[in-house]
């Protein structure tokens, strides 16, 4: 899609060459009713994804205070069945997390085949949170960026299908959307003084952020820019990059599928004593 970026590790970023305000050529109304169409793929790759057992799907989320990760989340992959998916959140690490290397907890929460699995935040904050509050040496987050391409490659090489995405917002629009929050009541739980504090280490979490994408977008695991500060277009570039990640496997699932029918069809004559023809 066009005004779309993904770092795959055959060139480098910088976040401020990339527009989030950009928009498809498609009016809002346009775009939301080929999102529905996407979603309604969605949810049929989803069913063969299960049934076939064969592939596993990582979905990340990442993007600064705002930017939209719990609204994809609801609007775009609300569509999936909650019998294989699930989300999972990363949050301050607790003493028994804190006790293991950094990617204990995330492995724990990695997809089995057949699943997919949100991450909502991920192993990513340890490399941004804990550069940009100097809780650890340079030298051991920097050390990070290996480690984290090690362990996605070894999801990848297990049959896992990795999608990173940045949310990415501009620093206007966070506090647009901070400041609408105060007014609205159903939202005004999330807030926090801790967001206004966040904001003013904006430009540190920017080029954490551009060092983590351009270190970590691998041909296995790359990371797609999103421009998000119109949430239907961000829905429609969601939407749109996961199914195209999931359609070229629906041919080999229908396959496998066909296989174990056919298998279990064998059984079932078998228990009548009936004889193939």
């Amino acid at each position: 899609m066009k005004h779309i970026v993904k770092v795959d590790g055959t060139h480098h970023i910088r976040l401020s060459d990339i527009e989030p305000g950009s928009v498809s050529e498609l009016t809002p109304k346009a775009a939301a009713a080929r999102t529905a169409e996407l979603l309604t793929e969605l949810a049929e790759l989803q069913e063969l994804l299960y049934a076939a057992q064969q592939t596993a799907v990582l979905i990340v989320l990442q993007g600064m205070d705002t930017s939209g990760k719990d609204g994809s989340i609801q609007h775009v992959m609300g569509v999936l069945n909650a019998q294989n998916c699930r989300v999972a959140s990363f949050k301050v690490p607790t003493p028994r997390e804190a006790a293991h290397d950094f990617l204990w907890r995330v492995h724990a929460e990695s997809p089995a085949r057949g699943e997919i699995t949100i991450f909502n935040r991920s192993h990513y904050e340890d490399v941004l949170v804990v550069r940009v509050h100097k809780l650890i040496e340079e030298s051991t987050w920097k050390s990070r960026f290996d480690s984290i391409n090690d362990f996605e490659k070894m999801l990848a090489q297990n049959n896992t299908l990795i999608l990173k995405f940045f949310l990415h917002i501009s620093k206007d629009e966070q506090e647009r959307r901070l400041l609408e929050r105060e007014k609205d009541p159903t939202k005004a739980w999330k807030l926090s003084p801790a967001d206004w504090k966040e904001r003013e280490l904006w430009a540190d979490y920017q080029l954490a952020y551009e060092d983590a994408i351009n270190h970590c977008g691998t041909a296995v695991a790359p990371w797609t820019i999103v421009p998000a500060n119109h949430k239907w277009f961000r829905n429609l570039v969601l939407a749109e990059a996961v199914v195209e990640a999931l359609r070229p496997h629906k041919q080999e699932w229908m396959q496998r599928l066909t296989s174990l029918g056919e298998a279990q069809k064998k059984q079932l004559r078998a228990m009548r004593g009936e004889t193939s023809t």
